[in-house]
């Protein structure tokens, strides 16, 4: 006889995500302090020696008194490379940040069955913020001001 083995159903690591939206939360706020006063943006320069490999692009779409909502996009990629963007919005008032928006698709759900149409992880909202952790930390350890073309 053959065994059947049952796949344990995905569990939402709530206290996980919370961590990580409020740990994005503080990378965003040293990378745009500014973006609860101002409609402000920045780039941030990834580089190895004299060659550009991208920019961090974060722009302020919309400033509401507890919430920003920003977008971060990847610019001068490597051409090989698909272009990430993002639709994040910042809670001041909870001091967490998360993403929303993701090329075309929003409001994630916290689950997904899997397979589903959209071929979304089981997981998929809490991947997508782990991601932006991990841009923004290498951002943060390795990026530099862009300096203007003269």
């Amino acid at each position: 006889m053959g065994v059947v083995l049952l796949r344990e159903r995905y569990r939402v690591d709530l206290a996980g995500l919370q961590a990580a939206c409020e740990a994005n939360y503080a990378r965003l706020m040293r990378l745009l302090p500014a973006m609860r006063v101002e409609r402000s943006s920045r780039r941030v320069a990834l580089s190895q020696g004299e060659r550009l490999l991208g920019v961090l692009a974060l722009d302020v779409i919309e400033a509401c008194p507890y919430t920003t909502t920003l977008q971060v996009t990847q610019e001068h990629s490597l051409p090989w490379l698909p272009v990430p963007r993002l639709e994040v919005r910042v809670y001041h008032d909870a001091r967490m940040a998360e993403v929303i928006c993701a090329e075309n698709a929003r409001r994630f759900r916290s689950i997904y069955p899997y397979p589903n149409a959209a071929m979304h992880q089981p997981d998929e909202k809490t991947q997508l913020n782990l991601f932006l952790g991990e841009w923004l930390s290498h951002c943060l350890a390795c990026g530099h001001e862009l300096e203007p073309l003269l």
